[in-house]
């Protein structure tokens, strides 16, 4: 995207954008922390993250802005603690490069549901850019889909559609509740945090993160991928442009990837480079709606 188009987009736009650069950090944190369990590793991050999102607030005078309504408290649970627990239980149940590929259907979903928001409307530029944006996750993973599947993976892609369901209505949903703080956030974070401990104990052997290494990538998630990355999206989400950050949230895959090359864990390939252009060209077509 050119700098002319970016120096266009909306404060809270922008703001949104940065969740995405939060999230494409998500593989290599996850990777850094080694055999910890999913669900211990999501009530740690998510204690993390809260707690620092609390802290941020506090030290801007704004502590008494963080008490959700109840609709935003449970619309944070169905959308935080949902979309992850039911990615996790799709991973469990089907090859993980396929069921991640169904899962990153929630940005062409926003998409499509942000028409039903008052003022709507399902632009063919948006919905073009949109498909440039799955093309490209098809280029990313396509060549690893096939391999595995066992007799549990039709559970686990519908698990993984669901997931893409759950988050993709969670974030236009934000936008009905707009006014109420971001504040807010912590605290519904720290209860998914206490919901993800109880599915830990009830389905997990406890093994907490050992070394330098484990605890970093925790610590990178926290505070990036379930901390500030929810604070940024709900802002976009609430008061930015919420189509174009659906078609640009398929950027979150393909920096993801090269963050992958960079530190070691995997090639670069055509493939790569090619979904990096479709990347750019899905996100400059959809801004031009």
């Amino acid at each position: 995207m050119t700098a002319r188009a970016l120096t266009s987009l909306s404060s809270p736009t922008l703001v949104g954008l940065g969740a995405i650069g939060f999230w494409s950090t998500l593989a290599v944190f996850t990777a850094m922390t080694g055999k910890v369990p999913p669900f211990l590793t999501v009530a740690i991050t998510f204690a993390m993250g809260g707690a620092l999102i609390l802290g941020i607030a506090a030290a801007r005078g704004t502590l008494a802005q963080s008490r959700p309504t109840l609709a935003s408290f449970c619309l944070g649970l169905y959308g935080m603690f949902g979309d992850t627990a039911i990615y996790f239980a799709a991973l469990k149940l089907a090859p993980p490069a396929e069921a991640n590929l169904i899962h990153y259907l929630w940005p062409l979903l926003i998409v499509i549901f942000a028409t039903f928001l008052p003022g709507g409307k399902l632009s063919l530029k948006h919905l073009g850019g949109a498909l440039l944006g799955l093309v490209a996750v098809l280029l990313l993973i396509g060549g690893k889909l096939g391999a595995g599947a066992g007799g549990t993976a039709i559970f686990g892609y519908i698990l993984a559609a669901c997931g893409a369901f759950v988050w993709a209505s969670y974030s236009v949903l934000s936008r009905l509740v707009a006014s109420v703080p971001t504040e807010s956030l912590g605290v519904t974070i720290l209860a998914a945090a206490i919901l993800a401990l109880g599915c830990h104990f009830a389905f997990e052997t406890t093994m907490m993160p050992q070394g330098l290494t484990e605890w970093a990538g925790m610590i990178g998630l926290g505070a990036g991928s379930m901390g500030l990355a929810f604070v940024c999206w709900d802002i976009g989400m609430k008061r930015g442009d919420v189509a174009f950050l659906g078609v640009a949230s398929y950027a979150a895959p393909v920096l993801s990837t090269i963050i992958l090359v960079l530190a070691g864990y995997s090639a670069w390939s055509w493939q790569l480079g090619a979904a990096c252009a479709l990347i750019v060209a899905g996100a400059v077509i959809a801004r031009k709606a």
